[in-house]
């Protein structure tokens, strides 16, 4: 298994693990965000979005299951959250697969709501809080 680990203690040093991250997963589009609530999946995501590019506002899309961003390439961003699914047969109704297949950026949260659906091949992202350290382990 490919693994990196890296340490996160402070805001600003979340450009260069979201670097990291990217670098890591290569040609990978589908990354899997897991940790507890307030671990800081969004927020990473976020800064994930800065190196990407993204030109539109980002926000957590708890209610709406999907939001997309658009990078400055005009390329689709797509951040689901799916805390709030009750089954695999919910994500499957907004088209899930379809966004996985695309080819862009797909940004996972809860994910282990959705675990049947996801691709063979996606970049696992492990969030772990100590203190306010972030221990942030990128897996394949």
């Amino acid at each position: 298994m490919n693994e990196l680990k890296t340490l996160v203690n402070i805001q600003s040093e979340l450009s260069k693990a979201a670097n990291d991250l990217l670098q890591f997963a290569g040609g990978k589009k589908v990354i899997a965000f897991f940790g507890e609530m307030g671990s800081g999946k969004t927020t990473f995501i976020k800064a994930i979005c800065e190196q990407l590019q993204v030109k539109s506002a980002m926000s957590s899309p708890t209610f709406s299951l999907v939001n997309e961003y658009i990078t400055s390439e005009n390329r689709p961003v797509y951040h689901f959250d799916f805390y709030r699914i009750k089954n695999e047969k919910d994500a499957i109704e907004i088209g899930v697969e379809e966004y996985f297949y695309s080819g862009n950026y797909c940004f996972v949260e809860w994910p282990e709501k959705i675990l049947n659906l996801l691709p063979k091949e996606f970049v696992r992202v492990d969030i772990e809080v100590e203190n306010e350290l972030r221990i942030i382990t990128f897996s394949l």
